[in-house]
């Protein structure tokens, strides 16, 4: 079942608007600096994004537009001729194709100029055919105007149309002009009709909402009609005709048989026969309103006699007054019971009931014997009285009455005083007879996990484990160790004992252990010297003197050209000769220059990394220079103009 809520349509601006629109969300959402010296390929596709972002939003916004609208072959017929007659059919499918061709017309420009832009060979020519593409564009929404503002009349008042469900149980009241038709509904329903003593006061559809039986019922008031032929009636008798023709749904047939409404009952009669082929396949009711002014059986015989057209048709007839409101829930009760009965008749003609008859069984109980079995109160509920009574008996005291007292003989007693209190009899203590219970905690129902056997149950739990332990179910029977399992419980426990010893000296080292020092400053033991090549001689027997020619105690010296090539090697790296014990010049701790110029690279691209884009600016930046220029807002001042804004 469709839902019709028409609040939901999108506004429809007009053409100037829909221009301004569309033009200022291009140049927000696309690139707005370009430059001669760029390449070919990137001015064209500067222009290209402007020119396919235009045309796409102005196709975008064509079609909400258009298929917002409801489409008049794809509704309810009551809301097409509804439609049709306060709007034209033909004027607003003609409003619609205009867009829609409009927007065929817009999609072809922008292809076109599209195609043109592949071979412009300059930012100019580029420029021209992208302001040509944009004026092409708006021209065509400008010659929309006409269509734009009536779609935007037409969706304001559907806005204002009521929601109607044509589904729905439905009653609709319609009889002449200023016959009491917006007084009963403003009766029966919250709604608030203008009412007047003049005719044609309701010019519209309205509708309210009641209750019966727990169901809702839609009660929707109509415009007086008059008695002339269709074609003469005006729009606003035709939104009556309209619901009539399409509403599934009961009628209230009003007429005043007083005739202060200022037509005679001849001409509401003659009315009625006129319409009568709207009410066909559907629940009518004559209701005579205004008794209070004059009652049907105080007509005039020739009166009277109009009326037998009703009886005959079998329409009932109702006697009614809205000022004194007698019959009035008369009237809407008969009314809804005899929509109830031609619905459930309705339904029992389609074929869908056969197959939930075939599923339907009504037991009847059938008397086994003759035997009376009046309603009493078991003695199982009294168990406690009856118990009581007993007692006293045997104590001698005056025995008790054991009929209970109910609820009703208390409140006959107390009158004014009596306040119903029903956990006075509870089956507990009376400390806990008022406490708050609740019902649901942290969304479970707490009756489901409640035990009335609890106590119990643990009562026997508690006498199982008694008995288990008095038969020694949990006793630990002592194993005796043999050799064996001893030496090889030993020797396990001092594994442990060793692997805990090895776990703690590693954390030992570790957390001795220093970072190592360079090469240089370490003391490193020399494997070949001259003492120690003495006393190794000396304790062969070989005596070594202090011959200052001895060739063991020469020293080669450097080179002249050795020593300026590792000076020029310091140089080219450290820029002059340091020593590898210091700490180089920059604070990173690290002594190679690759190795610092690596990790400076890999630093920076991780810095580029984090600021991503952010950090790059471009064409497509929207960046204002200046919001308010200048040469655009100085000037001479009128006078009495102080400021330039």
């Amino acid at each position: 079942m469709p839902l019709y809520n028409f609040k939901k349509i999108t506004v429809v601006p007009t053409a100037k608007d829909f221009i301004d629109i569309i033009l200022s969300k291009t140049q927000r959402k696309t690139p707005t600096v370009v430059h001669k010296h760029y390449k070919i390929s990137r001015i064209r596709s500067f222009y290209m994004r402007k020119i396919k972002f235009t045309q796409q939003n102005f196709h975008d916004k064509l079609s909400t537009i258009i298929q917002e609208f409801p489409k008049l072959d794809n509704i309810h017929p009551f809301f097409a001729d509804l439609m049709n007659v306060l709007y034209d059919k033909d004027h607003y499918k003609l409003a619609l194709g205009q867009l829609n061709q409009a927007r065929h017309l817009i999609d072809n420009v922008g292809k076109d100029y599209l195609r043109l832009l592949k071979f412009g060979d300059s930012l100019y020519r580029c420029k021209q055919l992208k302001r040509a593409a944009l004026g092409r564009m708006a021209t065509i929404m400008k010659r929309q105007a006409s269509n734009l503002e009536y779609l935007e009349q037409v969706r304001q008042h559907l806005a204002r149309l009521p929601s109607i469900d044509p589904y729905t149980r439905t009653i609709i009241i319609c009889g002449f002009p200023n016959v009491g038709k917006s007084s009963y509904i403003n009766k029966i329903t919250r709604a608030d009709v203008e009412v007047q003593p003049y005719a044609f006061t309701t010019k519209s559809l309205y509708v309210g909402h009641t209750d019966y039986k727990y169901l809702r019922w839609q009660v929707i008031d109509t415009p007086g009609i008059l008695d002339h032929p269709l074609d003469e009636r005006n729009v606003i008798e035709m939104q009556a005709v309209t619901a009539l023709a399409h509403l599934r749904a009961a009628v209230l047939y009003f007429i005043d048989p007083s005739e202060q409404c200022g037509h005679s009952l001849e001409d509401q009669i003659s009315l009625f026969k006129s319409i009568k082929p709207l009410f066909t396949n559907k629940p009518v009711m004559i209701v005579a309103n205004k008794c209070d002014v004059l009652k049907i059986d105080e007509l005039p015989p020739e009166k009277a006699s109009c009326l037998e057209i009703f009886k005959e048709n079998g329409n009932p007839i109702f006697s009614m007054s809205t000022v004194t409101e007698d019959g009035v829930s008369e009237v809407k009760q008969e009314i809804c019971e005899m929509l109830l009965a031609y619905r459930v008749e309705g339904k029992m003609a389609t074929k869908k009931v056969d197959g939930i008859l075939n599923r339907l069984h009504v037991a009847f109980p059938k008397a086994r014997d003759e035997k009376s079995r009046p309603p009493c109160i078991p003695d199982s509920v009294w168990a406690k009285k009856l118990a009581k009574k007993a007692a006293n008996e045997e104590l001698g005291l005056e025995p008790m009455e054991v009929k209970r007292k109910l609820e009703k003989d208390i409140e006959v007693e107390l009158g004014d005083d009596y306040i119903l209190d029903l956990k006075k009899n509870y089956d507990i203590p009376d400390d806990y007879k008022y406490d708050i219970i609740p019902e649901i905690w942290e969304g479970h129902n707490i009756a489901d996990y409640i035990d009335p056997e609890i106590f119990k149950k643990l009562e026997e739990l508690e006498r199982e484990e008694a008995t288990r332990e008095e038969a020694g179910f949990y006793a630990i029977p002592k194993i005796e160790l043999d050799a064996t399992l001893r030496d090889i419980r030993a020797l396990a426990a001092q594994i442990r004992d060793k692997k805990i010893l090895l776990k703690q000296e590693s954390a030992v080292i570790k957390a001795s252990t220093k970072p190592k020092l360079p090469r240089t400053a370490t003391p490193k033991v020399r494997e070949r010297s001259v003492s120690r090549l003495r006393t190794e001689m000396g304790a062969l027997g070989v005596d070594i003197g202090n011959d200052e020619k001895a060739g063991f105690k020469r020293t080669r010296g450097r080179s002249r050209s050795l020593s300026k090539g590792v000076k020029r090697m310091r140089l080219d790296s450290e820029g002059r000769a340091r020593s590898m014990s210091r700490a180089p010049r920059d604070l990173s701790g690290v002594k190679d220059p690759q190795t610092r110029t690596k990790l400076k690279k890999i630093a920076h691209k991780a810095i580029a990394k984090k600021v991503g884009k952010k950090g790059l600016k471009g064409e497509a930046d929207r960046f204002i220079g200046t919001k308010m220029p200048k040469h655009l807002f100085s000037g001479k001042r009128g006078v009495g103009k102080t400021s330039r804004r």
